[in-house]
């Protein structure tokens, strides 16, 4: 089902069942970042669909994102430099810790703030023709959507200080071998893939998801003793749910979970 309210949107937001698409729609921009399309991204993960229970990330024309609209940037003193890029934060934290897990779909430019956007989402699957890059440092600017966070935890500061400075790519094998993708598949092979894997996660218990998405990376941040203490917690709590208790009978039965 799509949303028949979308005119003169840079996303396309389709629902079929309880999986949500959506599709930066810039195709003649490569999909490049503006506030517009950070203000839409806002809009959903701020408050999703009722009934949705994951959602897949794509772009329009082949490219998931090639970065910020240089030809819409503005000058802005540094205070509020600060203020849009904390915001950018602000809207990569609810896709990261929001209600929904998320998927995306990496095609051709994955640039700039579309890294940083991707490395937002839980499950990420690259095609043939994806490339990775971090071109600000070549632009005389700097990251400011998440990537020292987000991008250096999965390959590491030291390759991503060295990507910044040479404005290096990756391709899908190489950013599979360094982590920016989780799967590295055929051409067109990605959204049936994103497709596929969304209805698994959508079928696991909501609170398990819950706490995988929001525990783990969190828990990365802590010392080891407190690391370990919250993992406790997220362990005790879960084996008192609903899901737990669903998960019990369906083993004892031999048969599958039904957890929604």
């Amino acid at each position: 089902m799509a949303d028949g309210s979308q005119q003169g949107k840079v996303t396309r937001i389709d629902i079929e069942g309880d999986i949500a698409t959506i599709t930066f729609d810039r195709p003649d921009k490569r999909n490049a970042m503006n506030d517009k399309l950070v203000a839409e991204l806002d809009a959903f993960f701020s408050a999703p669909p009722e009934g949705v229970n994951a959602a897949i990330l794509r772009g329009a024309g082949g490219h998931f994102c090639a970065g910020l609209d240089l030809a819409e940037h503005e000058h802005r003193e540094p205070i509020e430099g600060v203020f849009h890029s904390r915001n950018w934060h602000r809207v990569s934290d609810l896709i990261e810790f929001g209600r929904l897990p998320v998927i995306s779909v990496l095609t051709g430019a994955v640039i700039g703030g579309g890294l940083e956007i991707a490395a937002s989402t839980h499950v990420r699957i690259a095609e043939p023709d994806v490339r990775f890059q971090l071109p600000e440092g070549r632009r005389g600017i700097f990251v400011g959507g998440g990537a020292t966070v987000r991008v250096g935890r999965l390959i590491g500061a030291d390759r991503m200080r060295e990507m910044m400075l040479t404005g290096r790519n990756y391709g899908a094998d190489e950013g599979l071998a360094l982590g920016l993708a989780h799967y590295s598949v055929g051409k067109d092979e990605g959204l049936p893939l994103a497709r596929e894997l969304a209805r698994k996660i959508a079928d696991n218990a909501p609170f398990s998801n819950y706490l995988m998405m929001q525990a783990i990376s969190r828990i990365q941040d802590m010392p080891r003793s407190e690391g370990l203490f919250t993992e406790s917690l997220a362990a005790a709590m879960s084996q008192t749910s609903d899901g737990a208790k669903e998960g019990l009978r369906a083993f004892l039965e031999k048969r599958p979970p039904k957890f929604r």
